[in-house]
């Protein structure tokens, strides 16, 4: 295990964010911040809501392309980001199965990385796996390198940034890459408003309590004393950046007391915070980003319904 981010690196980044978001106007939270124990949990609730559709629909995608994603690449080395379970990834490296000599995982939870990783190693003796604990958005230059390279970015992760941050990060991400290397990315497509709403809203109210979930992280890591219950969700579709904003509204005047930062924090009735974009894409602009750092459109495809998208890029020459 190669580690570039611990414990300490972490907390420090916390309270950075925490410290920067709550004292700005708007106030704002990093989406990061909801992913601990509890926090993963209900994500993976979250994937198998009927509401939430882009995991089923990748994993769709990844089912019927990656034999074609294999040919193409000749990848030797898979290196993912933001790796998590690795469940879609199994259908990768079976694609893989002829070419590919390494697996770099990379996840800022060394844990979590580790068990999943050691399911993997074990299910493909023949496999070299690399685990790497680091932040893709701080550590690009520091991540190993490899043989004709596969960098999965699965999940719609990439739409969490905003446009010009997505630029610099597929900049960052192409000064790293060599001739023969590929990018292979998830991202959401642009529909009905009303579905795009409700997968961030369902009913059962399983991404409230997620999104709430980063208040729970603050009283826990920052010694603060939010009441949870004061906060309600709200996601909205935001049309002239086509991307949904998952927000935090204060039910009533309140203050904050956050003892990790010495720092009180007042909202009120009515105020929101916004904790997550997920910005939704078109062929073109995602042609468009690409083209900006450095890199060409090699496929796009998607789901049957055309719901979802895997793109698979190269440096441009």
């Amino acid at each position: 295990m190669d580690r570039f981010l611990t414990a300490d690196d972490l907390a420090k980044t916390l309270r950075r964010d925490v410290r920067e978001g709550l004292t700005g106007t708007p106030k704002t939270l990093p989406p990061k911040w909801f992913y601990d124990e509890r926090g993963s949990a209900l994500f993976e609730e979250i994937t198998r809501l009927e509401e939430y559709y882009p995991t089923r629909r990748e994993r769709e995608i990844l089912r019927v392309r990656a034999p074609e994603i294999a040919a193409i690449t000749g990848a030797r080395t898979l290196l993912e980001l933001g790796a998590g379970s690795g469940e879609k990834t199994r259908l990768l490296l079976a694609a893989l199965n002829g070419t590919l000599r390494a697996y770099v995982p990379v996840d800022v939870s060394g844990d979590f990385l580790e068990g999943a990783a050691a399911g993997i190693a074990a299910d493909h003796p023949g496999l070299e796996v690399r685990t790497v604990v680091a932040d893709y958005e701080q550590h690009l230059h520091l991540l190993p390198g490899g043989e004709r390279r596969l960098v999965a970015f699965l999940g719609g992760t990439l739409g969490n940034m905003p446009p010009a941050a997505r630029v610099g990060f597929l900049g960052g991400l192409r000064a790293t890459m060599a001739e023969g290397d590929h990018l292979l990315m998830g991202a959401d497509l642009v529909k009905d408003t009303g579905r795009l709403v409700r997968a961030y809203d369902d009913a059962a109210g399983v991404t409230a309590e997620f999104n709430r979930n980063v208040l729970h992280v603050i009283n826990r890591e920052l010694d603060a004393d939010f009441d949870v219950t004061a906060f309600e969700h709200v996601a909205a579709w935001n049309e002239a950046e086509e991307w949904i904003e998952m927000r935090l509204r204060s039910t009533r005047d309140q203050k904050v007391r956050i003892g990790g930062l010495d720092l009180t924090v007042f909202f009120a009735e009515g105020e929101e915070t916004r904790t997550e974009i997920s910005s939704k894409f078109r062929r073109e602009r995602m042609e468009a980003e690409l083209g900006a750092a450095g890199l060409e459109l090699a496929e796009f495809w998607t789901d049957e319904a055309g719901d979802f998208s895997l793109t698979l890029a190269r440096p441009a020459v």
